[in-house]
């Protein structure tokens, strides 16, 4: 949603947007811009309850023209590292899925608890071989890509009801 913040990349076809949370998930695993408080605060006007994640098996992968990541397997026995998210109202599972990009799949993943979480997986193309760096991310791009997530967080949360 938010890939026009570097330039307006190309997003891979999707047959449109299913309602991808039919299936009730409760745990929202993040590994990329959810994982800061400005983007949270800005897009549901709050931080929810939050424990440290991983995901093996996976890993949180640069996206090419993109400054947010995309959730992909790894077959090198690597980990994506985030959070996850635990309190998440109906509201606000509907305000972020609004928000992420239609190419996601939201699909259950195994964390490194044994715990099953859901999370915004990348299906494919514009992968780099280089993980994201979220440092890199906080120091060149956060404050411009939260500003903009509480301008769109508003206009969600009109939209969601």
């Amino acid at each position: 949603m938010l890939q026009s913040i570097t330039h307006s990349a190309s997003v891979p076809e999707t047959t449109g947007r299913r309602d991808r949370l039919t299936a009730g998930p409760d745990i929202l695993f993040c590994y990329g811009t959810l994982q800061f408080d400005a983007v949270l605060e800005g897009l549901l006007g709050r931080i929810p309850a939050r424990a440290p994640a991983s995901a093996p098996g996976w890993r949180a992968a640069a996206l090419e023209g993109r400054v947010y990541p995309g959730l992909v397997h790894s077959p090198h026995g690597v980990s994506a590292d985030g959070m996850i998210l635990t309190d998440l109202s109906d509201r606000e599972w509907r305000i972020l899925d609004t928000f992420e990009d239609d190419v996601y799949e939201l699909r259950p993943v195994t964390l490194a608890s044994g715990r099953s979480g859901w999370a915004y997986v990348w299906p494919a193309g514009e992968v780099l071989d280089r993980d994201w760096d979220p440092e890199a991310f906080a120091d060149e791009h956060l404050q411009t890509y939260a500003a903009r997530c509480a301008r769109i967080g508003l206009s969600l949360a009109k939209r969601v009801g």
